[in-house]
């Protein structure tokens, strides 16, 4: 069995409600289920929650909520490996055996079908032992990035980049916060997603937005309005 697990907990301190909340017409968690759904990969599609509206929300747009989320797993300081290993393994006890797994995060609203389907194509034709996930690459190379201190003060983190161009840099990579793929073994025995067993599906920079403040919020609203007009998001 493959199973798409979103994991959608109730509480959020910075954006209140915010897996609930309206995202260019309609709520944020939505755009992940029907991605999931429309991919045509998957089994099931599971939610996983603690929040009894969560849960009816899910239902609505076509996921499955078969149990509720543990309150030791749905804290501030729950990650999102064990979150999956609890719903696979729950699965497993209770549906059947779970081959392989992709946790997509309920507020990735340009997460896309057709990358959902690549990642999970690489992950089998070259038998990745880790994950497969979404990132992108950072705008601007880190090497030169500097720390400002007290009073203002700057300081390199690599002072002997100063003189260095851009383009002589190694380019540098960030989790986009959409998907992982992996097998449910990986999950079960807490494998972290950055190691070597573990390969990347580039996303272009312009489809990522991580949204964790107000802030946030309105610049993603702003590129997802755009990208829509042009047809780059399906």
């Amino acid at each position: 069995m493959r199973v798409a697990i979103i994991p959608a907990r109730g509480g959020s301190k910075r954006i209140p409600r915010k897996n609930l909340k309206p995202f260019c017409g309609k709520p944020i968690m939505a755009y992940s289920i029907e991605a999931a759904l429309q991919s045509g990969v998957f089994d099931r599609v599971v939610v996983s929650t603690d929040d009894a509206e969560i849960q009816a929300l899910a239902r609505e747009f076509g996921a499955s909520t078969p149990f509720v989320r543990p309150p030791e797993l749905a804290d501030d300081h729950a990650t999102t490996v064990p979150v999956i290993a609890h719903a696979v393994q729950w699965l497993q006890q209770h549906q059947g055996p779970v081959e392989h797994a992709c946790c997509i995060y309920a507020t990735a609203p340009f997460v896309q079908a057709a990358d959902i389907r690549a990642a999970y194509e690489r992950l089998v034709q070259q038998q990745v032992g880790g994950y497969v996930f979404s990132a992108t690459g950072f705008g601007f190379p880190i090497q030169r990035a500097f720390r400002v201190g007290p009073g203002g003060h700057v300081e390199m983190f690599q002072p002997q980049n100063y003189n260095a161009r851009s383009q002589d840099l190694e380019e540098a990579y960030q989790d986009a916060g959409q998907f992982y793929w992996g097998s449910a073994a990986s999950f079960l025995s807490g494998k972290i997603f950055f190691s070597t067993d573990s390969q990347a599906h580039l996303l272009p920079r312009w489809r990522v937005q991580d949204i964790d403040t107000p802030e946030d919020w309105s610049r993603a609203e702003l590129m997802h309005e755009v990208l829509r007009q042009r047809g780059e998001l399906r």
